[in-house]
Formats: structure tokens, sequence, C-alpha cells
């Protein structure tokens, strides 16, 4: 139930991946929630087409992974730019990357919403806002207009973000060189499995087969740009495809047509007062490698669980600066990553002898874990105090013995909530850890390896206790060759999960 006077703790904008695992993230924690969506129903649109290994994990973490895996294809390789990249197994539990539409996505997690009493308003858009020092007024314009009353306010609403208009926030970067159109089309004539990223003079294309009989087309044009309100056609993508390819193999009975360029941009502030923001809202780029859906869906699960501990009164509201600390770079590392495979696509000789060198170095170990840890984020370190090697790091999913039995560590966070795993039975850490046991799940148990791999091509010595957040990144560690710093503990579980309780 919301707190008195306000139609509910949280109102977020916007349906898509981010603003629904957003709100599934608070519910787990007990906060009452609001979508809102201006759009009357969900599109249908396939749009992105996978989920990396991170995204994964997360899913995991939450006990419902296995329903996008049933819906979903895992492939055995990615790419850097079109160029192939061999993921490592046994970097994860999850290292491959999983085939599966947007639009899947979206359906999975409104279900998984509505289980956990998550309510979605649709035809409402974000007209206005006004904020306050105790909560936001929210307009909307609807059939009837209305307005919601929440204490925080996260915009989720894409890339042309209206919440992030009207909080002020600046959105700079880079524009768009180039164009490409993208549907999902049947190709009967098509005589080929599928073609990737196959250059000409002008440009490039591919043909992707999705589901059985339909494909995805896409093809790009350089140095135009079109208008952003230019709607994208079917006789578009077919003119563009036999201008590369020579034919259009049929083309016919399109489900979706869409375009998208380069612009890359970066709002300034993740947080403004009581407005916050994530996924495409914050962030655009060149959908290179398969990463923007993933960096929306990490956004919300870094988010999700330091507003719940706001809202529910057990952490001072600093907390959510760290929101815009951990993220903004991790956004920023993607466009980085996203301007360079735009540049890589551009045609011409110059290109193509740059993509030459850059192939001959990724079949260097080195070379190709690092850029597959980068697009699967397994490599991200938050910047968070401590000197164990696996602080800031997500934890790798190792294997458990309990009391109840083989467990691993990802199971431990179903619930959304902060888990002590003491993996020495140390008296002084449960003792510690007491204190916070109305917040912090204490989870006593053997890890299975001697050894933990840690991205890329790396790995450390099991520990002998880690503080985990709900989000899975280590907040303080110890070796088990060394006595566990205590008050190093007990200033983590502070400055992450709030005082402790009052005796």
């Amino acid at each position: 139930m919301a707190h008195t006077g306000m139609d509910a703790d949280v109102v977020i904008a916007g349906a898509g991946p981010t603003g629904l695992m957003l709100a599934c993230e608070l519910r787990l924690a007990g906060v009452d929630v609001a979508v809102v969506e201006r759009r009357a129903d969900r599109t249908g649109e396939a749009r992105a087409g996978g989920m990396h290994s991170r995204t994964l994990e997360v899913l995991d973490q939450r006990g419902v992974l296995d329903r996008f895996l049933a819906l979903g294809e895992l492939q055995s390789v990615g790419h850097f730019s079109g160029i192939w990249l061999d993921f490592d197994e046994s970097e994860s539990r999850h290292p491959l990357p999983l085939m599966i539409t947007q639009s899947t996505i979206e359906r999975l997690l409104e279900e998984w919403a509505a289980e956990l009493g998550v309510r979605v308003r649709r035809s409402a858009e974000v007209t206005g806002l006004h904020q306050d020092e105790s909560g936001v007024t929210v307009e909307l314009g609807t059939d009837e207009p209305a307005t919601l009353r929440a204490r925080w306010l996260v915009g989720c609403d894409g890339g042309r973000s209206t919440v992030r208009k009207l909080a002020g926030i600046e959105f700079p970067g880079t524009p768009a060189t180039m164009t490409a159109l993208i549907g999902d089309v049947e190709l009967p004539d098509l005589d080929e499995e599928y073609i990737w990223a196959r250059r000409r003079t002008d440009g490039e294309f591919s043909v992707i087969g999705f589901e059985p009989g339909w494909y995805r087309v896409i093809t790009s044009a350089y140095d135009r740009v079109a208008d952003r309100d230019e709607p994208a056609t079917f006789e578009q993508l077919r003119d563009s495809l036999i201008r590369l390819a020579g034919t259009d193999y049929g083309m016919r009975n399109p489900r979706w047509i869409s375009r998208f360029g380069d612009a890359a941009r970066q709002a300034a502030r993740y947080r403004v007062g009581r407005v916050l923001l994530a996924g495409d809202a914050a962030h655009i780029h060149f959908p290179a490698g398969g990463q923007g859906l993933n960096v929306g869906v990490q956004d919300a699960v870094n988010l999700g669980w330091k507003l719940a501990s706001v809202v529910l009164g057990r952490a001072p509201e600093h907390l959510l600066d760290s929101y815009h600390d951990e993220r903004h770079p991790v956004a920023e590392r993607v466009l980085h990553n996203t301007r360079a495979q735009s540049a890589l696509t551009r045609p011409g000789p110059q290109t193509d002898a740059l993509r030459d060198v850059f192939g001959s170095l990724i079949v260097f170990d080195d070379v190709n874990r690092h850029l597959c840890a980068m697009l699967t984020a397994l490599d991200i370190r938050y910047p968070i105090d401590g000197d164990h090697a696996l602080v800031g790091r997500r934890v790798p999913d190792a294997d458990l013995k309990t009391s109840e039995g083989v467990g691993r560590i990802h199971a431990l966070l179903h619930a959304a909530r902060p888990v002590l795993l003491d993996l020495r039975g140390d008296a002084e850490v449960a003792e510690v850890v007491r204190d916070w046991s109305d917040r912090v799940d204490l989870v006593e148990a053997r890890s299975e390896d001697e050894y933990w791999p840690v991205p890329p091509g790396s790995e450390v010595a099991a520990p002998a206790a880690l503080l985990i957040r709900p989000d899975g990144h280590v907040a303080w560690g110890a070796d088990l060759d060394t006595a566990p710093d205590t008050r190093a503990l007990r200033q983590a579980l502070t400055t992450w999960f709030g005082p402790p309780r009052r005796p």
C-alpha cells in the first residue's frame, strides 16, 4: 500500500523492458508501484533481438530465467561490428547470448509483473510533472486527463523521453551520420540460410532468421540521415535491399518496419530531485552488439533495490546518488564501443583494411575475451570501497554446499534481498550481521570450488565471506587466509543497507 496521500510510492513512465523490470524489482521489495504507458497495448514489434550473459544472470538471480530460455534460442557466437567473437563458456553459468525478440521479453516481464501485483495503466502519457519535498505530481494525457501523486518518478520512456525533457535534464552527445532500415518479413526466394553484414560500396545488409519463415532484414546507408519523424515504409526497405543485394528475395508480408541511426547521447544526470531516468531515457546509441536492452534491464536492477530501500525508510536518500555513479560510466562505455563499431561499418577501402586488421587481432584469446566481457557486461566493476578482489564485481554463480544440500549463489538472490555469505563459519561475521538481520540474510555454506572465475580470463581463490547486494554485486569480502575486517563489514552494511536496527 502506498504512503498516505500518495497514489503510489513510485510511478514508472514506460512499460518496455526497463520499466517492467524496475517495477518487478520494486514489488519484490514490497513497494507500491504504478506503471504508465502511452501506448494502448504492446506493439508486438520484435525490435531488440537478444539478451547477453549478464542479463541472463540477472533473471536467474530472480528465479525467472527458465521462462525466457523456453522461448529463445542460445547462440554460440557473437560479434563486434559484424566480426565474429567466441564466448568463453567457463566464465558464467549462462555464457551464450539468447536470441529472443523484444516483444516476447516484454510479454514475459509483464506477466511476471502482474503476478507480483504491478499496476500497468495504458493510454496514459506523461504530459507534465511537478516535484516538491515530499513527492512528484505526474500529469497524464488520457481520454480524461488525470494526475498521479507519488513519492518518486522514474522515466523509462525511451530515447525521446518526455520525463527527461520535463525534468530539464540535458542529453548531450553526437548526432547520427547514417540511416539503417530494419524489418521482419517473409523472403520466399532467399536461397541462403542467412546473410551476415555483407558489405557493398555504399552500405551493407544482413538477413537473419528469427522464426521459421520469417527473417529480419537490416540495410544501411551512409552520409544520409533521415528526419526523425519520417515514417519507415515497406517500399523503402525493399528498395534499399534491392540497391544493396540486387534483389528483394520476394520480400512480402511485413510484420513491422522501423529505422535507426548511430546517434549517441547520454543524460548528464540520472537523477534530479525525485525524478530518475533508466534505459533509453538515459542513453541511446548505435544498436551494435545487442547491448541496448541489456543495459536498460541492468539499470533497473541496480536502481530497484536502492529506491526500495529509500522508500521503505531503511536507507537515506543519498544512496540513490550511487545509481548515477555506478551506471553512468557503464552506459558511457557502451556509447564509446558502439561509436567504434559504427565507424567499422562504414563502406570504403580504408574501413575494409581496418576491419581486416581488427579481425586478425580478435583471434587472440585475450582480445576476444576482453571484447566479449565488455559486450556481455560480465567485467563491470562498480566503484565500491574495499580491498577484496571481488568487491564491486558481480558475484560468480559458484556451487555451494549448505545444511540443506547443494545449491548455488545466484539462487540465494531470488527474493532480491542482500546476502551475507559465510563460507568459513565465522562467529565474528555472524555477530556483526545480526544487527541487520531484518534486511540482510545470513547464509552459511561451503564452496564446492577452490577458485572462482572472474571475467575476462582471470580467477580468484574462493573467499571466506562476501556481502552481496540484491543486484548481485559484492559490497565486502574476506579471504580464507586472513581475519575478517569486521569494521569494514559494519561500514559496508551501513553504507548500502542503512544503519543497524535499534535494540
